[in-house]
């Protein structure tokens, strides 16, 4: 590279750390060298200076200074090689296929596995993904997360051109997804639009999302209620029509029915008694998007064990109009 550049980052790659960004991108940049370019301010994110360890969001624009030219394809770092992970894991992920073609592979992700790496992240999905290639030649990508509490439908790419495709119709609002979630009580509306700005508090318990109406992000969800467990839980099909962290977490709490097992944002009040499991009831669903290669791809994926516990647990049956998609 010999002139300055401008990139835009991706969904998939929201929430991801700048120097990480830097590292998928141009690995044979030296992170002392990086350390530098934002030193001098040579290397900004929406104009403004940044530090290694900025998260960013989808849509903000890097500019890149000259880098000097890439290795020889001889000297290029050869791909990470996978973490270390046990056969019941490996397992455990390939029996979590929902799909498979050569440009779109998706799972159903397990909850409790986080999507990518953090602090106190021991494992991660990202890490896992060099056991998924399946005769390809590179590892499948990510093009959007879940929180590591969240289970259900997770869309990789196989090829860049896939992952170009699909982050962009995710970015455009081409693709539809539908989660299911369990709440405490029952909404004063039984189907509605949850409007309200999020902004982002960090603090010693991490990172938490609050309501910010004079400086937040525009966040909107819409909501139906499908199914009620007497006034005790309601069981809600939300589909976020933007993508903020932890946004139907967040709107759930704010409906005054936090999703059960949400300690984070409903806090005691999140959890049910008389044996229902205290993990998140957050899942999604399905998700129906254009495909790469053409048409549309539309993949459900089934709930977890413990959700489908205390579905079994509360009589709440899984009929057509729960499937039914929130436009």
């Amino acid at each position: 590279m010999s002139q300055v550049s401008t990139r835009t980052v991706t969904d998939g790659e929201a929430d991801l750390r700048l120097d990480r960004w830097f590292k998928r991108h141009y690995p044979w940049l030296g992170h002392a060298k990086l350390e530098k370019l934002l030193r001098t301010g040579q290397v900004r994110v929406d104009g403004g200076r940044a530090k290694a360890s900025t998260r960013l969001e989808a849509g903000q624009a890097i500019r890149i200074p000259p880098l000097g030219e890439p290795p020889k394809d001889d000297d290029k770092p050869r791909e990470p090689r996978p973490a270390k992970a046990s056969s019941e894991r490996i397992a455990e992920l390939e029996a979590a296929i929902l799909h498979k073609d050569d440009s779109v592979l998706v799972i159903n992700k397990p909850p409790g596995l986080a999507t990518q790496g953090g602090t106190g992240q021991s494992e991660h999905l990202d890490g896992l993904l060099g056991y998924l290639k399946f005769g390809a030649v590179e590892r499948p990508r990510l093009v959007h997360r879940l929180d590591k509490d969240t289970s259900g439908v997770l869309m990789l790419a196989r090829t860049p051109a896939a992952a170009a495709k699909l982050a962009n119709a995710l970015k455009t609002r081409e693709a539809h997804k539908l989660y299911w979630a369990l709440v405490m009580g029952v909404p004063e509306h039984r189907q509605g639009k949850i409007q309200l700005a999020l902004s982002k508090l960090p603090g010693a318990a991490g990172e938490r999302m609050v309501a910010d109406e004079d400086d937040g992000k525009n966040a909107v969800t819409l909501y139906r209620t499908v199914d009620t467990a007497g006034r005790r839980a309601a069981w809600l099909a939300m589909a976020p029509l933007t993508g903020r962290t932890h946004q139907l977490r967040v709107h759930a709490a704010a409906m005054g029915t936090p999703i059960v097992g949400d300690g984070k944002y409903g806090g005691a009040e999140a959890y049910l008694t008389g044996g229902v499991s205290r993990k998140l009831h957050l899942h999604a669903r399905a998700i129906r998007l254009p495909h790469p290669d053409g048409g549309f791809l539309q993949v459900r994926a089934p709930l977890p064990p413990h959700m489908q516990a205390t579905w079994d647990f509360l009589g709440l049956e899984i009929d057509k109009e729960a499937d039914e998609w929130l436009e």
